[in-house]
């Protein structure tokens, strides 16, 4: 977002024809929040002293007894809601304590904040840069349920392999097979003005765009990149990205969802984000080690690896996150780095000499996750790994998929569930506390709240049990 003040901000809304101005807030969980008031509330003083509202009413926050919190607007944020049909204001808000104003420890956006100031606190470097390469999929139907006799999904769409036979009056063919979806034209490709509407409404609204193009799977998968920015402002970026796609397919009659993993059979959505560190405008990851990096991100890799456990529990937090995370279908389940190999989850990218351009791409995410929470979470265990020079080990440049079984068992692997992942969080956080960037109370809410979604799926009756057990 480009450098705003109040004052501006209030400009910016006079010359839309502003009716309304709208708070957005991310929960704990990553989704946006929002409340609105007519325009004549707007004030340089709401910028300082914040807006009123209750907290107990979201998701892992506030207790009725002490509900009371503050949205303190961004003025950074600022933006003309595009889906609102009356002129609407939009802005991004960090929550805090009334009274005090001191940040509010559950707050996501507020955690990214502080991971930053911590940045800076460790003289390591004054700037982390973050680009996320989300994935997600356009469906042009979906339907579940869930009760105590019966379950069931359906998915489908235009383009899926599955409708290949299905009377259309005409079928035209042009269906996508599994894992060919990427980069095919049109008539297969029946997304492509719908991927440039979603990036051009992006552009307008301050997210700039590097690419967008059709991704592995059948039936809409779609990958639209944003170019790298810092740690909060990227996730404000990415808060941006998910409410453009979902509201252009539904403007189109279509669904969008960042669900890791819709589809059996097919390759899932993830969100490889590629990471480096700077200080007084210079790339401090560029150097003459392996690929061309320099020691000082070699430890960044080291904390990552020692880490990478535990941090799937933030970056790969839902159950679905696991459907996706298993050998094959690219997924990246090998705790090794690499230099452009993408069967590691760490691939350090070589497309440029440009030291600039050096970074190392973090591949277990996926975009369930709340972009706050992992960008913070990665920085944290990468600064760990400088701090206290950890060794990555040696690099596997080898197709990790096609070793000896021997040889493929020394290579630590992600969890193969939400609930080891918790196991791991559980164990290994400290590194999560430095510099109060993440609570206790947080973590222990986090691991709360996601134990009662594991143990949601894990009670339930799944469909192909029956297919599997009804006969035993």
């Amino acid at each position: 977002m480009a450098k705003n003040t109040p004052k501006g901000v209030i400009e910016m809304a006079k010359k839309a024809g502003a009716k309304m101005f709208d708070i957005k807030f991310c929960d704990t969980f990553g989704s946006w929040q929002h409340f609105s008031c007519p325009i004549a509330e707007l004030s340089e003083e709401i910028f300082t002293e914040g807006l009123g509202f209750d907290g107990s009413s979201i998701r892992g926050w506030k207790s009725i007894e002490a509900s009371d919190m503050l949205a303190m607007p961004d003025p950074d944020t600022a933006f003309i809601d595009p889906f609102m049909e009356v002129p609407t204001l939009s802005l991004t808000a960090t929550i805090a304590e009334t009274g005090t104003k001191e940040p509010y420890g559950r707050d996501p956006r507020g955690i990214a904040q502080k991971a930053e100031k911590y940045l800076a606190s460790t003289g390591v470097g004054d700037a982390a840069y973050f680009g996320p390469e989300a994935e997600f999929f356009v469906f042009d139907n979906v339907q579940y349920e869930v009760k105590t006799n019966a379950a069931f999904h359906s998915i489908d769409s235009i383009e899926g392999i599955w409708n290949s036979g299905r009377e259309e009056m005409p079928n035209l063919g042009y269906k996508i097979r599994h894992k060919e979806g990427y980069f095919p034209v049109a008539p297969a490709d029946t997304q492509q003005d719908l991927r440039t509407e979603m990036t051009l409404l992006m552009e307008q609204l301050g997210v700039t765009i590097e690419r967008q193009h059709h991704e592995v799977a059948t039936a809409g998968q779609a990958e639209i990149d944003i170019r790298f920015d810092t740690l909060v402002s990227c996730a404000d970026k990415m808060m941006i990205y998910k409410y453009v796609v979902k509201n252009v397919a539904k403007k189109h009659g279509k669904t969008a969802t960042f669900m890791p993993k819709p589809l059996f059979g097919d390759n899932g959505s993830g969100m490889h984000t590629h990471i480096s560190v700077w200080k007084k405008g210079k790339p401090l990851f560029a150097g003459n080690a392996y690929a061309g990096l320099s020691p000082l991100a070699l430890n960044f890799i080291g904390g990552i690896l020692k880490h990478a456990k535990a941090l799937c529990a933030i970056c790969s937090p839902t159950t679905n996150s696991y459907k996706r995370l298993v050998p094959g279908y690219e997924a990246p389940v090998n705790l090794a780095y690499s230099a452009r190999n993408r069967s590691a989850a760490i691939r350090i990218p070589t497309y440029s000499e440009n030291p600039k351009a050096k970074r190392i791409e973090y591949r277990p995410p996926d975009p369930s996750a709340n972009v706050y929470l992992s960008n913070a979470a990665l920085l944290m265990a990468g600064l760990d790994g400088v701090l206290n020079k950890i060794d990555p080990g040696e690099p596997m440049d080898k197709n990790l998929y096609e070793l000896p079984p021997e040889e493929h068992a020394k290579i630590p692997q992600v969890p193969s569930s939400l609930g080891e992942a918790l196991d791991y969080l559980e164990k290994d956080y400290e590194f999560l506390l430095k510099g109060d960037v993440f609570t206790l109370d947080f973590i222990e809410t986090w691991i709360a709240a996601k134990r009662k979604e594991h143990d949601a799926i894990r009670l339930r009756p799944h469909p192909y049990e029956f297919f599997l057990y009804y006969d035993v």
